[in-house]
């Protein structure tokens, strides 16, 4: 049963992590996104708004079905880590982000030529994965719980397991803690109509200001095989974060090839896709 996050702002960040935009095809549509330095996030981009009256006010997430779209295109999974937040405003902006709890998300994505991010985001109910084991946050900075955890992925296909994304900590994001916590609300708060971005202040606003936020931190790298390999209906796209303390990569693989997804120090998002 999912978690109902129908009342939190539902937004993404956009090239946080090195060399993704680039597997993912899409670097060709940021060219024109000027950053305050090389290594920032390119930008935010809603997939769910609640009462919004457009595609975005459908809810898409679910923790364990991702629903492939009736239109011909090629769907990649997007191994991520997800935060959930508390929000205040002050003078119709964003004052403060508090994140509570972290967990592993995938921001399963359209492959096709699409003017906005968000486009290639929401295509109906069941096309975003949030798993119901979320981590509790003690803090949101250097020596917190999250300094210690690793994020990976895989595809389970025809009986066998692949690794789909690389295994990197989370740590290793472009942006994190404190600064990606300043530029989320630059961002949201300024961020304009132009390109392939949003003015997202606008459907908050719109929204009557909703004080719980998830926000999708950026997906990581494909391995070879999951940067040329797009979903198929019976595939189960699994994305697992665990504290590199308690766990060990080879040990992980090997709960997940057994299906075994529920373990102390670990969140794991499993779905099947239809």
């Amino acid at each position: 049963m999912d978690k109902d996050y129908k009342n939190s702002l539902g937004f993404g960040i956009a090239g946080n992590f090195a060399l993704h935009l680039k597997q993912a095809g899409e670097l060709e549509d940021f060219k024109d996104i000027i950053t305050a330095e090389e290594a920032a996030p390119k930008g935010v981009f809603p997939f769910y708004i609640p009462n919004n009256k457009t595609f975005l006010g459908t809810y898409p997430l679910s923790n364990d079905t991702i629903k492939l779209p009736s239109e011909e295109v090629n769907v990649q999974a997007e191994p991520e880590v997800v935060l959930t937040c508390k929000l205040t405003y002050k003078d119709g902006k964003i004052e403060s982000i508090t994140p509570t709890h972290f967990g592993a998300y995938n921001d399963t994505s359209l492959r096709k030529n699409a003017p906005k991010i968000s486009l290639k985001k929401n295509w109906g109910s069941q096309t975003k994965g949030i798993s119901s084991q979320l981590i509790e946050i003690d803090k949101f900075s250097e020596g917190g719980v999250m300094d210690n955890y690793r994020i990976c992925s895989f595809l389970r296909r025809g009986g066998n397991v692949f690794r789909y994304g690389e295994d990197v900590e989370l740590t290793g994001y472009s942006y994190f803690y404190e600064k990606l916590l300043e530029w989320i609300i630059n961002q949201i708060n300024t961020q304009e109509d132009f390109g392939p971005l949003e003015p997202v202040m606008e459907y908050i606003k719109e929204a009557s200001y909703p004080e719980e936020l998830l926000i999708s931190i950026g997906a990581t790298r494909y391995t070879e095989y999951g940067e040329g390999t797009f979903l198929q209906s019976g595939d189960e796209v699994i994305v697992a974060l665990y504290d590199d303390r308690v766990h060990c990569k080879n040990p992980v693989f090997s709960k997940i090839v057994a299906g075994s997804y529920e373990h102390e120090g670990m969140s794991v998002l499993a779905q099947k896709v239809i």
